[in-house]
């Protein structure tokens, strides 16, 4: 193996896939470039397949799916001349995490304003649930009737 080359063991400890996964990955045309083989028929990675999977990792954290993926490394296996299908790949992509983050930005302002809620309840030493309107019990019967 040439300095440069990588063994999938040290793959795995570079991009925190397990070995199983990176084997995965090859099977489901995941990576952009195809995994060479050593005489003995091990896999053999390049740093360039390392930064792809690190990459990768990011693009499933963010919720894109494995056929998006695969289609996206795909185009990078064609080569030039796709660039534009790939930037409407990922502009898609984006505008998912956009809409992904809009949402979670409006569970987060929830939360923070639940805890600052209780913050001030606990503050005051009051007791009793902060969330539940306080009302007389009869108020209570006829909201519920």
């Amino acid at each position: 193996m040439a300095d440069r080359d990588l063994s999938i063991g040290q793959v795995a400890q570079r991009t925190g896939l397990s070995v199983h996964t990176l084997r995965l990955y090859e099977r489901r045309g995941l990576l952009a470039s195809d995994v060479r083989r050593d005489a003995s028929g091990r896999r053999v990675y390049t740093a360039w397949d390392v930064e792809w999977l690190a990459n990768c990792v990011k693009f499933r954290a963010s919720g894109m799916p494995l056929t998006t993926i695969s289609r996206l490394a795909q185009l990078v296996r064609e080569g030039n001349g796709n660039e534009a299908d790939r930037l409407q790949l990922l502009r898609e992509h984006r505008r998912h995490v956009t809409e992904q983050l809009a949402r979670l930005h409006d569970c987060l302002d929830l939360i923070d304003t639940k805890v600052t809620s209780y913050e001030r309840h606990l503050a005051a030493g009051a007791t009793g649930d902060p969330w539940r309107p306080r009302t007389a019990p009869d108020e209570h019967a006829h909201r519920l009737g």
